[in-house]
Formats: C-alpha cells, sequence, structure tokens
C-alpha cells in the first residue's frame, strides 16, 4: 500500500533537514570570512529561512479572501463521534468533535476505567476505530472489561467461560460490524506524546489502522515529552497542565478527539458536589480541557444502580444545560446506559430546592428556631407546648423564600 501522506511528510522532513545543513555550513563560511558579500549580521535570517522550510502553503486565515470558505464551515455539520447515552449528547451537541481534549473527573475507585472502556465499547459498535492506551491497568485487564460490556456477561463470569463459548461470542462479535481495537500499554508515568505519536505512525504503516478516537488511562500518570528531563525543579501544576496541551496537541496534529481521565483530591474524594477546584495536582488541566465533567458516586445512588455526572467545563455547549443528570452503571458487566426521565427529575428537584433555601436565606431564623426548639423538647419541661408551636413556624419560614 502507498501511502502518500507519509512520503510527502518524509520528503518535506529531509528538505527541511537539508536546508538547515546548508545554511549551518553557509554560516560557517561566513565565519570564516570565505563569503565576502555576506556578514555574520544576516545569519539569524539565514537560520530562520532554512528552518522555515515547509510544504504547507497554508499561512493563515485571510479574512476577506477567506470569506467563502468560511461562509461553508457555518454550515457545513461538524463530524462528531456520538455517545450512546442521551444526556452526553445532549451537553456536547451530540458528539465529541475532533481535535479535542475531554476529560472525567472522578475519586478513586469511582468508575474513571469503566467509563472509558464503555465509551470505547460503544464506539466499536458505531464501527469507530479505537485505539486504547493504558498506564494503570494491564492491556488484559482492559479486553476483559470490553469483553464484558460486549458480551453482556458479569467480568466474574469470563474466568469459567469454557473456550468454545467464549469463541462463538467473540465470532458473533466480529460478524456484527464493529471498529477495530488497539490496546496499547505503557509503564506508569513514563510514557508521553513522542511514545504515543511514534505509536499511531507505526500504526498506520504496519496494520493500516487509524484511530477515529483514542483513550488514554490516564492523564495524571503520563509522562511529559517537554519537561521530562527537569527532574525535581518541576512544580505539578506546571507539569501536568504541559501534559495535558501536549494530549491537546496531538488530538489536533492527527484529528481526532482524545478522551481521558484524572483524580479529585482528597477532599474532594467525599463530596457530593464536586467543582473545578476539586482537581488534584494541577488547575492548567482545566484551563486545557474542552470538556470536563465529573462523576460522583454515593451510597445512596449506589443502591439506585446510578451515577451522577455534573458538567465543570464545556466548550461546545451551555454548561448550565442540564448541569447535573444521572446515568445508570452496571459495574458487574462494565455498562452504562440512560435512566428513565422521573431520575433526572428527582435528583434536579431536591437538588435545586435544598440549595434555594439555603442561598436565598439572608437570616438563619428558620434554622435557628428549628435547632432551639428541638433542644427544647429533648428536654421536655414546661415549654413542650410553646415549642412544637415554635418548630412549626421555624420549618414554615424555611419553606418560604424571603423578601
Amino acid at each position: 500500500v502507498l501511502h502518500t501522506e507519509y512520503l510527502i511528510n518524509e520528503t518535506e522532513k529531509w528538505c527541511k533537514d537539508r536546508s538547515v545543513y546548508l545554511a549551518i555550513m553557509e554560516s560557517i563560511n561566513i565565519i570564516d570570512g570565505k563569503d565576502k558579500d555576506k556578514g555574520e549580521g544576516s545569519i539569524p535570517e539565514i537560520l530562520t529561512k532554512a528552518l522555515g522550510t515547509s510544504f504547507d502553503q497554508n499561512i493563515g486565515h485571510d479574512y476577506i479572501d477567506n470569506s467563502d470558505g468560511r461562509f461553508e464551515f457555518y454550515n457545513s455539520e461538524e463530524f462528531r463521534i456520538p455517545w450512546d447515552l442521551d444526556y452526553f449528547n445532549k451537553i456536547t451537541k451530540g458528539g465529541l468533535p475532533n481535535k479535542t481534549l475531554n476529560i472525567a473527573l472522578a475519586g478513586t475507585g469511582v468508575g474513571k476505567s469503566l467509563f472509558m472502556c464503555h465509551a470505547a465499547a460503544a464506539n466499536l459498535q458505531i464501527q469507530k476505530n479505537v485505539l486504547y492506551i493504558t498506564m494503570e491497568m494491564a492491556e488484559e485487564r482492559i479486553a476483559e472489561r470490553i469483553d464484558a460490556n460486549l458480551m453482556d456477561l458479569p467480568i466474574q463470569q469470563l474466568e469459567t467461560l469454557p473456550k468454545n463459548v467464549f469463541n462463538t461470542k467473540i465470532e458473533k462479535i466480529a460478524q456484527s460490524s464493529i471498529g477495530k481495537l488497539i490496546i496499547k500499554e505503557y509503564p506508569t508515568g513514563a510514557a508521553h506524546t513522542g511514545h504515543f505519536r511514534a505509536l499511531l505512525n507505526e500504526l498506520k504503516l504496519k496494520k493500516n489502522f487509524k484511530p477515529d478516537i483514542i483513550y488514554i488511562d490516564y492523564l495524571n500518570i503520563c509522562a511529559s515529552s517537554r519537561m521530562r528531563g527537569l527532574g525535581g525543579s518541576i512544580n505539578t501544576y506546571s507539569y501536568v497542565k504541559a501534559i495535558a496541551e501536549e494530549l491537546r496537541g496531538l488530538a489536533v496534529e492527527f484529528n481526532v478527539p482524545i478522551v481521558s481521565a484524572t483524580q479529585t483530591t482528597r477532599s474532594g474524594f467525599g463530596n457530593t458536589d464536586i467543582g473545578l477546584e476539586d482537581t488534584s495536582e494541577s488547575f492548567g488541566l482545566p484551563a486545557t480541557a474542552d470538556l470536563m465533567f465529573a462523576l460522583i458516586s454515593t451510597e445512596e445512588l449506589d443502591d439506585l444502580g446510578q451515577i451522577l455526572v455534573k458538567q465543570l467545563k464545556n466548550r461546545y455547549n451551555d454548561p448550565t444545560k442540564y448541569k447535573r443528570f444521572v446515568i445508570g452503571i452496571d459495574r458487574s458487566r462494565m455498562k452504562l446506559y440512560d435512566v428513565e426521565e422521573s431520575a433526572q427529575t428527582d435528583i434536579v428537584a431536591v437538588k435545586d430546592w435544598i440549595m434555594d433555601r439555603f442561598y436565598e436565606r439572608t437570616s438563619w431564623d428558620g434554622v435557628t428556631i428549628i435547632v432551639v426548639c428541638g433542644s427544647i423538647l429533648l428536654f421536655g419541661g414546661i415549654a413542650k407546648l410553646l415549642a412544637w408551636a415554635g418548630l412549626a413556624y421555624g420549618i414554615y419560614t424555611l419553606s418560604k423564600t424571603e423578601d
């Protein structure tokens, strides 16, 4: 197979290297006094011109001359990779566009890897090619989770599944016209975008594989290609921000969306209303991401088989629309699913009522009365009757919006 793009890129690289070499040789001649027409002041210009060697004729968007192309862009439908979850499609206007970095924020054990494995399996089912890069779990463990999802089996049953049954299920999946999945494992904290770039080029050459979407599990345990040699002089803010910028640059370079995850801080781990301030290690990460959302789990939600999603940052849509919503979760089958609309209404209504009652109060008379009268009731006495009346009044004032 003739890879025209590869030949063009390699030819351009050779021409650039050759231009730089000739520029350096010319500069040496100037320094040695062999070139009588040019002085040492011309060396920077010679080197700059050589470094600017490129086959790319596009040097920017001309506001007037390129107006037709801009109009076509406004009226064209942007390519997006859709979710299989209704509310995620709503908040992203139909899916993830190319050249973007999308981050899930969650505490340890909440379901970051489960979320990405489910999303990867959903992408496969709509015939998208997926590259899943893992630095946390082994390749086989990621494949095991995707097996459980696609085979619709509890993950514990995979170990006892007979070989012929397993092969039958794999054949059935292969015949259902799914995309191609490549899972690549790197040592924790050792791989950076330089490794990922080399992997993408190698997959294209050896397997003719070009991913439609890339999952990286997960961002904080990647390395930075720019800062890896600075040792202990790097602070975590700069380091994690550099990783995020490099991953987003990789998404732009290969024209794909990248999905990854990050941990919450220690205080955010038990928080039921996670915010951007709960991002661990670096606030530079949410500054770089295009979409960032929190996955929140509580005992009550676990009992219902649900997980709460809260938008934190959204460049695709208004982040105040569908700010919070719940999705179903089946941890044994590594699956996520849409829940009934009533579940969304319940969680939003309760949350809004509580927040409104507290944020709209300028005086705490209702709360004070409840606390005082509750204490009196506990101790009894002559004032018990009055305490009941006061308690009722306190509840009444708390449920009313103060003028």
